[in-house]
């Protein structure tokens, strides 16, 4: 996947690169879109367009609206940037130099903070409210951050191996075909490059927020659309409006390894709560872990894909 060829205009790009990812990329208007995706011919395609469209659409909802998920960076952590994107240790102590892709993160947080850490960075987010948020804080604070409006499933405007660092919060669970990301995602990075993501575990997407009889229940199958929250129950396990999928873990370790990286360590970050009242996220986290954080690796160029696995 290479960006614009020099013999090709925008429409030429966009029917080369499926077309609806890239014209949302031009930022044309509501209407372009929608027209492109009647011409869509595969149900995938039209999960994907719609999938895309409702989340971009909540996402400047809670931009406006100030929801938690678009609270801009404070001064505080801004006093120790690193400390706050990296509490595990995963990126070595510095990354003065790096370039960072912050991949659908977006908000005015994750640029301003990696920035401040000392690197170069570029953000891509399929929402403008959001990505309005991180152009504030920039122009507030005179850092110098690359702003992209853009899909995830198709980035033709960033080079092959430009990137040192993706970072990646929560947001694979918002696309029905999680391994186009990986395969982007691994495009775009160095040889050697890290990735660090965070996702919602199947279980946490399958799973009920409220109890049912005392207990949690399944509900919702692998790789389908998560029930979402009650409008007048929300749950900070749903991101209101949103459309989720609930993917497998094969989907998401499988897919990152089946794309030329390698996981070095995985963290699941304790939400549990022994005092927390039924029904709540800290009482439903002892049951059910929500996320899942995890560290990969772009393989180096001279790496070959080999198993030391024997089974029987």
């Amino acid at each position: 996947m290479g960006g614009r060829k020099p013999s090709e205009g925008p429409q030429e790009v966009a029917k080369r690169l499926g077309g609806f990812r890239y014209i949302r990329t031009l930022r044309l208007n509501l209407d372009s879109v929608l027209d492109w995706i009647n011409t869509l011919n595969s149900s995938d395609e039209m999960e994907l367009a719609t999938s895309e469209l409702q989340n971009q659409s909540a996402y400047d909802r809670m931009a406006r609206t100030g929801h938690s998920l678009a609270k801009t960076v404070t001064a505080e952590e801004l006093n120790r940037p690193l400390a706050i994107v990296d509490g595990a240790g995963w990126l070595g102590g510095s990354i003065r130099g790096w370039q960072v892709l912050c991949l659908a993160a977006a908000g005015g947080r994750h640029s301003a903070l990696y920035n401040a850490a000392g690197a170069y960075v570029t953000v891509l987010d399929i929402s403008d409210g959001m990505l309005e948020l991180d152009r504030r804080v920039s122009q507030e604070l005179k850092f110098n951050v690359r702003l992209i409006q853009g899909s995830m499933l198709d980035m033709p405007m960033l080079r092959d191996a430009e990137f040192d660092l993706v970072i990646q919060p929560v947001s694979t669970c918002y696309v029905s075909d999680v391994a186009r990301v990986f395969a982007e995602i691994s495009r775009v990075l160095k040889p050697n490059g890290l990735y660090v993501s965070q996702h919602k575990q199947p279980i946490n997407l399958q799973a009920s927020l409220k109890t049912q009889r005392g207990r949690y229940a399944i509900d919702t199958e692998l790789g389908a659309v998560a029930i979402a929250a009650k409008s007048d129950e929300p749950s900070p396990l749903r991101e209101p409006n949103t459309r989720e999928y609930a993917h497998s873990l094969e989907a998401i370790l499988g897919g990152i390894c089946r794309n030329e990286m390698v996981i070095e360590d995985i963290h699941e970050p304790n939400h549990a709560n022994k005092e927390a009242s039924t029904d709540t996220m800290g009482h439903r986290s002892r049951f059910i872990p929500p996320y899942l954080r995890i560290k990969a690796r772009r393989k180096g160029s001279q790496s070959k894909t080999t198993s030391g696995l024997i089974l029987p």
